[in-house]
C-alpha cells in the first residue's frame, strides 16, 4: 500500500518453504494497545517469524475499512500481497509505526487516527480526517541494505579529504587499474543515516570505468583504493561529491557515506 492504494505494487513471492517455517497461534484475549503517537493496534494471531527493521521489504496482506466499515481497499479481494520498504515513507506513518510492531506469521487490526493517515486531504474513496482501520497480516520479510559495522576500524583519510574505512580485506586479490571496468555493490547514506540510493535493494551492482570521470571524485579514488572482494566505508566530502549543487534527493554541500563492495573487475 503506497501512500495511494490504486497505485499498483511491487509483489514479493512467498516462498513455500518460508512459510512451513512460520507458525501461528491465535491470541485468546487480544489486547489493544495505544501508541505515543495515537496508532492503536491489536494482534489477534501471533506468529513466530522475525520482526522487521527499517529497510526491509515487508509483504502485506490487508484489508482497509471506514470506521462505518465500508471497506476501501483490499489486497485479501485482489489475492496480490502488497509490499514496501519499511521506514521510508512510502505509506503512510500509521503503517510505517504499525508493521514495524509485528513479527511474520501476525495478523493485526491497526486502528490509525488522521494525523497518521491522511489527514485533512481526501483521498479517493477516503474522506478528510478520516480514521482508518487496517486488518493487517505480515508474511514475509525481505532483509533490505544494512549499515556496514565499523566498530573497531580504523578510519583513514587520502590528502584529498577523502576518508575510508576498511570492513574486510582481500589482500592477495588484485585493485583496479584506470580504464578497467569494475563491478561495485553500494549504499549511500547521509550523514544522518538515511539511505538515498542502494544498489543491494534493486539486486543490481553498478558497472563503470575507473578512473574516467563516470563517478564523483570520491568513487574513482576511493574504490581505486581496494581489492577485489573487499568492502570498505567511504566518507565522502562534498568536494568530492556534488560540490556546491544539489543532485536528485542530494542537497548542496553534503557528506557522502558509502558502503561499498568491489565485486569484481572486468
Amino acid at each position: 500500500m503506497k501512500k495511494y492504494f490504486l497505485f499498483a505494487s511491487l509483489v514479493l513471492m512467498i516462498s513455500a518453504s518460508a512459510q512451513e517455517k512460520v507458525k501461528s497461534k491465535k491470541v485468546k484475549r487480544p489486547k489493544t494497545v495505544t501508541t505515543t503517537s495515537g496508532l492503536q493496534y491489536t494482534i489477534t494471531l501471533k506468529g513466530n517469524g522475525k520482526k522487521p527493521m527499517n529497510g526491509d521489504k515487508v509483504v502485506v496482506h490487508y484489508t482497509g475499512k471506514l470506521t462505518n466499515d465500508t471497506v476501501f481497499d483490499s489486497s485479501v479481494k485482489r489475492g496480490q500481497p502488497f509490499s514496501f520498504k519499511l521506514g521510508a515513507g512510502q505509506v503512510i506513518k500509521g503503517w510505517d509505526e504499525g508493521i514495524a510492531l509485528l513479527n511474520v506469521g501476525d495478523k493485526a487490526t491497526l486502528r490509525i487516527p488522521p494525523e497518521l493517515g491522511y489527514g485533512p486531504q481526501a483521498n479517493g474513496k477516503i474522506p478528510a480526517n478520516s480514521v482508518l482501520i487496517f486488518d493487517v497480516e505480515l508474511l514475509d520479510i525481505v532483509e533490505g541494505a544494512k549499515p556496514f559495522d565499523t566498530k573497531g576500524k580504523d578510519t583513514l583519510k587520502t590528502a584529498s579529504g577523502l576518508k575510508y574505512i576498511i570492513i574486510s580485506s582481500n589482500p592477495s586479490n588484485p585493485k583496479p587499474e584506470n580504464g578497467k571496468t569494475v563491478s561495485v555493490h553500494y549504499t549511500g547514506y547521509f550523514v544522518d543515516g538515511k539511505i538515498f540510493d542502494s544498489s543491494i535493494d534493486r539486486g543490481q551492482p553498478i558497472d563503470f570505468p575507473l578512473g574516467q570521470g563516470r563517478v564523483i571524485k570520491g568513487w574513482d579514488e576511493g574504490i581505486a583504493l581496494l581489492h577485489k572482494g573487499d568492502k570498505a566505508r567511504l566518507i565522502i566530502p562534498y568536494q568530492l561529491g556534488y560540490g556546491e549543487n544539489a543532485h536528485g534527493p542530494i542537497p548542496a554541500k553534503s557528506t557522502l557515506i558509502f558502503d561499498v563492495e568491489l565485486m569484481d573487475i572486468k
